[in-house]
């Protein structure tokens, strides 16, 4: 089958995770850059990435890349292309763009060139003069960085983070995608104890639960390849029913989530009942001060209040030296926090053994992870 150059973009931090789950699907690594992976795959790959990968926001197909300084540039080299490779003649393929550093700044003047070269090949290959864009979805993005233009053709559709389970959502939620990248980054297995004290909407401890039963993210939502000619029918059916066979029905697999409202308790367990993972995790409304934890090798991952004005500022800043005091004195916990605030070991009580640069949405984070005890070195001492 043929090879394509696929783009897996995501969010500026998260390359490394990214590349990595590619590799685990078997595919080659080309490229790792800011905020993409580019790596080779033919039509079932295609389907396996989008049903697979859990930290990228889509993939992109790369359809060609060229220099272009001037607008007839742009054109002639997008109308070369062979668009009925990709596109069929009832296609819809809106273009979009974004310009960097680059002679060909104005995006909206790209767009409507990429789109006009488009239309001009595909007329002279379909042998007709009108499109009417009724049938399945080729959104094509023009992208220039310092006067490279890269040509794609988004494959994913709907983006990556909207798994198809949250259907009850609380204010300021964080990505599924980051959710899962917070696991992914942490000492936590299938076999540990896992607690979020501040779960909200339960995103951190369902992504987790679909880790450790080893749930596809992809496998309840659509995608625009569905109708693509380049992606088989029979591609798409086998790599589903591969991806079903792949999940752990029989681990027994132990998350506990808590939050002070009652309604975001209430759609954490509607949205784990969504994703198929009810029976991992226990969910309860409670206040963190009145938690009782154990030292016993648990797991902690959590995404607590940031305190963005200054207003709620004081509030934020006890509620992270209650964290340190209650957690500080398990010594074999592990634990996981995302914030923006850059003070917060000074408030924890205690320096992280490792921070990580993140991005919830458009806020600049930091995930600090403070590791405890190891169970298995304690077991051979």
């Amino acid at each position: 089958m043929k090879k394509y150059e696929l783009i897996a973009t995501t969010t500026f931090g998260l390359e490394a995770i990214v590349k990595r789950e590619i590799l685990d699907l078997g595919l080659e690594v080309i490229a790792t850059e800011n905020g993409k992976v580019t790596f080779l795959g033919d039509g079932k790959d295609i389907v396996r990435a989008n049903i697979w990968l859990r930290c990228a926001d889509r993939v992109l197909l790369k359809v060609s890349e060229f220099k272009a300084v001037t607008f007839d540039e742009l054109f002639d080299k997008t109308k070369a292309i062979d668009w009925s490779e990709f596109i069929p003649k009832n296609g819809r393929f809106p273009v979009d763009g974004q310009s960097v550093k680059s002679t060909l700044f104005s995006i909206s003047d790209s767009q409507a060139i990429v789109k006009k070269a488009i239309v001009e090949n595909l007329k002279s290959k379909y042998k007709i003069n009108w499109f009417p864009e009724n049938e399945g979805l080729y959104n094509v993005k023009v992208s220039i960085l310092k006067d490279i233009a890269t040509l794609t053709i988004d494959t994913s559709g709907v983006a990556l983070h909207k798994r198809g389970y949250r259907q009850s959502a609380v204010t300021a939620p964080l990505k599924e995608t980051l959710a899962s990248a917070l696991v992914l980054l942490s000492f936590w297995n299938k076999d540990r104890v896992l607690i979020d004290p501040f779960c909200g909407s339960g995103t951190i401890l369902i992504e987790a639960a679909m880790i450790g039963r080893n749930i596809a993210p992809g496998l309840a939502r659509e995608f625009a390849f569905k109708q693509w000619p380049i992606v088989s029918e029979e591609d798409f059916r086998e790599a589903t029913r591969e991806a079903y066979e792949a999940i752990d029905h029989d681990s027994e697999i132990l998350l506990y989530g808590y939050d002070i409202l009652e309604e975001n308790v209430n759609a954490a367990i509607e949205n784990a009942d969504e994703a198929g993972v009810s029976d991992c995790i226990i969910f309860e409304q409670k206040d963190f001060k009145d938690l009782s934890l154990k030292d016993d090798y648990s797991i902690m991952i959590t995404n607590p209040p940031y305190g963005e004005r200054l207003s709620e500022k004081e509030e934020v800043d006890k509620l992270y030296k209650l964290i340190g005091e209650k957690i500080g004195k398990l010594k074999t916990w592990s634990s996981y926090i995302i914030t923006s605030d850059k003070d917060f070991e000074k408030t924890f009580g205690k320096t992280a053994d490792r921070r990580r640069k993140l991005y919830n949405g458009r806020i600049e984070t930091i995930y600090y992870q403070f590791y405890g005890l190891n169970p298995k070195k304690e077991a051979t001492e």
